[in-house]
């Protein structure tokens, strides 16, 4: 058997190998570094208009910043609540987006002013918005194309509203510090400007607005993602998706050429590469010709099957060199049931609570499931739950390769009793598989900070804007190319190696040493005889 090219490679080769995948890895996160932020926010004042009534429930009917404009202090005494409409057109300064910008979340912020002997010092509020969205074109001739329909909806929101009395000598007429409103989240920025019209019923049967406070001016919040980052992101993948693909192909090709059956580790990494290819599928460039409003999920759904994937191969990595069982069945998903059982589940609960929110998204952009207290706690455990699960892993995952070195160091006590080929056979093996086993542990450590790290920045406008906490770009390209810069090697030094080498792999002195599989290894069906020296019950 001629073994894996982790233990035939010679060590020069092996090592230009490690320099080039170094250096992809480097270039990744400089890339990022000197590429702008992943997304930026800006903030709009919202026009308050007048609008008459009787057209209001009109679908086509829309109120733009040629309305007619009035000011909230200074009402007169037939205007109602049906009457005045926040609008907000965007972006500013005549500006269009770009459909690199992918998607958009708009956040609503309420200036109420406080009275004195009028107004509570702390409340909270439960707001009706009536919402309606709208979008429109540039044409050929420098115009643009009537604005359209595009989602309507009436939601109710929950604002925290205090005011610092002691640190305020004159409170009277001092706006409240009111928490953040998410008000809507559209997966696609398909068309070049977006109209938003806001209105605020009040009903006190309905008991719609009824709490609210006098409204100074009303803000929106609006955070895409930026375009140039897009670029790079993509770009990124379109580099590593057929390169990828490419050692996909010549993995199994050298698989299929030997007389045996795939070992379980095989087929994993194939999987592995799998996932990963469908991750680096470069879909992106299908937003810039077709509007795609689900691209959030589905990159939700790729994003969790290559988790769920990338989880699963590292516990069968650990454990088919730890071999947890001792009946010498090697080749069966069935004895890690129990492992891969708990990330299934965790994996399966993340996409239920992202089909519960984005997945009605499609319908009514609108809609949140941090809008009520027990959504945005449940939202919140969730999130918890994630981050102490992916830690829990981790934890378990390096008390796992900690059992595979303590049971390698066993097995390499007896080496100096064995004859000198076997011996530094086997130590360059253990050698090497020591560094990819270190580079594992980096590897997942690094995916399970970043993961915790994903989740607290997507949700932390949702339930606590005080936070300030922005992935870099070098971040996210650095993880990133270290995923398919990991994936891409393991599938090289685990391949099969065809080389045939002396029973005796002794050389001269100043010559090189290639580790290959002694030809009295009796294990047609290991991977490697990394796996067939920690199996032995007896070494020589």
């Amino acid at each position: 058997m001629p073994g894996t090219i982790l233990e035939n490679l010679s060590g020069r080769k092996l090592s230009v190998l490690v320099v080039i995948l170094l250096l992809i890895q480097v270039g990744c996160f400089l890339v990022g570094l000197i590429g702008p932020r992943p997304a930026t926010s800006q903030g709009i004042i919202a026009t308050t208009c007048l609008d008459n009534a009787s057209t209001a429930f009109n679908p086509n009917h829309w109120i733009t910043l040629d309305c007619n404009k009035i000011n909230l202090n200074n009402l007169k005494p037939d205007v109602t609540a049906e009457n005045i409409v926040f609008v907000v057109q965007m972006p500013l300064y005549s500006l269009d987006f770009s459909r690199w910008q992918q998607n958009l979340v708009g956040i609503l912020q309420f200036d109420l002013v406080y009275h004195s002997g009028f107004n509570p010092v702390e409340f909270i509020v439960e707001l009706t918005i009536d919402s309606r969205l709208a979008y429109s074109d540039k044409t050929k001739h420098g115009g643009r194309t009537p604005w359209t329909y595009y989602a309507h909806a009436e939601e109710k929101r929950y604002m925290d509203c205090n005011i610092d009395l002691k640190n305020i000598k004159d409170p009277d007429g001092y706006p409240y510090n009111c928490s953040m409103v998410p008000l809507f989240e559209l997966g696609s920025l398909y068309h070049d400007f977006y109209l938003l019209n806001i209105r605020l019923p009040y009903s006190e049967k309905s008991f719609k607005n009824v709490n609210l406070q006098k409204i100074q001016d009303v803000y929106l919040h609006m955070i895409h993602m930026n375009g140039g980052f897009t670029r790079i992101w993509v770009s990124i993948k379109t580099f590593f998706f057929p390169i990828i693909v490419g050692i996909m192909v010549w993995f199994w090709r050298r698989v299929h050429l030997l007389q045996r059956t795939p070992a379980l580790l095989e087929y994993m990494l194939m999987s592995l590469g799998a996932t990963l290819a469908f991750l680096d599928l470069p879909i992106e460039y299908l937003t810039l010709w077709f509007d795609m409003p689900y691209m959030l999920l589905l990159g939700d759904i790729r994003q969790g099957i290559f988790y769920a994937m990338l989880l699963s191969f590292w516990l069968v990595f650990a454990g088919e060199h730890m071999l947890i069982q001792d009946n010498g069945e090697k080749n069966s998903l069935k004895l890690y049931w129990k492992h891969l059982s708990t990330i299934v589940i965790g994996c399966l609960s993340l996409l239920v609570f992202d089909l519960c929110e984005r997945g009605i998204q499609l319908v009514n952009p609108f809609y949140s499931i941090w809008v009520t207290p027990v959504g945005t706690n449940l939202a919140l455990s969730f999130i918890i739950l994630a981050g102490i699960s992916a830690s829990m892993y981790f934890i378990f995952l390096c008390y796992m390769i900690w059992r595979v070195f303590k049971n390698m160091s066993i097995k390499r006590s007896v080496l100096p009793s064995m004859c000198q080929a076997r011996r530094l056979h086997y130590e360059g093996i253990i050698y090497r598989f020591n560094f990819l086993m270190l580079a594992t542990v980096i590897c997942a450590a690094v995916t399970v900070v970043s993961f915790i790290l994903s989740q607290v920045a997507e949700g932390q406008n949702k339930w606590d804007e005080n936070m300030e906490l922005e992935l870099s770009s070098a971040l996210h390209t650095g993880v990133y190319g270290m995923w398919n810069v990991y994936i891409c090697a393991m599938l090289m030094l685990y391949a099969p190696s065809h080389k045939q080498w002396p029973s005796e792999p002794i050389c001269n002195e100043g010559e090189e040493v290639e580790f290959s599989r002694l030809p009295t290894d009796p294990s047609p069906n290991e991977i490697s005889s990394l796996t067939s020296f920690a199996s032995k019950a007896s070494i020589e």
